[in-house]
């Protein structure tokens, strides 16, 4: 009976933590270069001493999808796209550097070049610093240029490249506030050949139909495994009036 009731325990316990997941990943279906967060069920013997007859289930991270997402034109000069695989560097909250798909890029009021999160953009010489402007765009290369401010529109003046790289899907993790960062805490080199669409953005590659569809499984997933306990509960209370009845 106590197989039962924990293999249904941790499988509904499991159930809500995948629950949680794909929650996230809807309440993220409008986070402009969102990663979808991915989970994988598997069962797992319980060790110790005795006989393995008592197995329990599991759920776990498997990564992020790292498809692409839809590219939406906006007009804006400081929206950018990625055109195909490739990241722009940023500086965390922590100082290290970390990569994002966001490119809803921004000037603060002290100058620097941020994401819309706040986040630092970086060249490969540290974060973007850009002086007063009349205006400014960024070139497919990720080169930031401007017309400073006072100056004719024939004044056009570099003021950094963005910082783009590209490394390998299986290097790479999720971090805090949807960052990722390379699993050996080192720096991805500079790629040239990662290509930026101007006056675009990413949108998130949540498929809403298909995170619907997984939230209804998972929840009637939990029902049956708390169905299963009471199950489990009404057989114990049988047997035990049997074991009454007969003494």
């Amino acid at each position: 009976m106590d197989r039962l009731v924990y293999v249904a325990m941790s499988g509904a316990k499991e159930t809500l933590r995948a629950q949680t997941t794909n929650s996230y990943n809807l309440a993220n279906i409008a986070t402009i270069g969102f990663k979808a967060d991915l989970s994988a069920f598997q069962s797992q013997q319980v060790s110790g001493a005795g006989l393995p007859s008592r197995a329990y289930a599991t759920s776990s991270s498997a990564g992020a999808d790292l498809g692409d997402g839809t590219i939406e034109q906006t007009g804006r000069n400081l929206d950018v796209a990625l055109q195909g695989p490739g990241w722009i560097a940023v500086q965390s909250p922590q100082g290290s550097e970390a990569y994002t798909r966001a490119g809803d890029l921004r000037v603060d009021a002290n100058g620097q070049m941020t994401t819309a999160q706040g986040y630092p953009v970086l060249s490969d010489s540290g974060p973007i610093a850009v002086p007063p402007y009349a205006s400014i765009a960024v070139g497919n290369d990720g080169s930031v240029s401007i017309v400073p401010l006072g100056q004719t529109p024939q004044t056009v003046a570099v003021v950094g490249r963005i910082k783009l790289v590209n490394p390998a899907a299986d290097s790479l993790e999720r971090s805090e506030g949807g960052l990722f960062r390379l699993r050996s805490g080192a720096d991805a080199s500079s790629d040239a050949s990662v290509q930026l669409v101007p006056g675009a953005l990413e949108s998130s590659n949540v498929n809403m139909a298909a995170a619907m569809t997984n939230m209804i499984s998972l929840a009637r997933n939990y029902d049956m495994q708390l169905k299963a306990m009471k199950a489990a509960e009404d057989n114990d209370t049988s047997s035990t009036k049997l074991l009454q009845t007969s003494s």
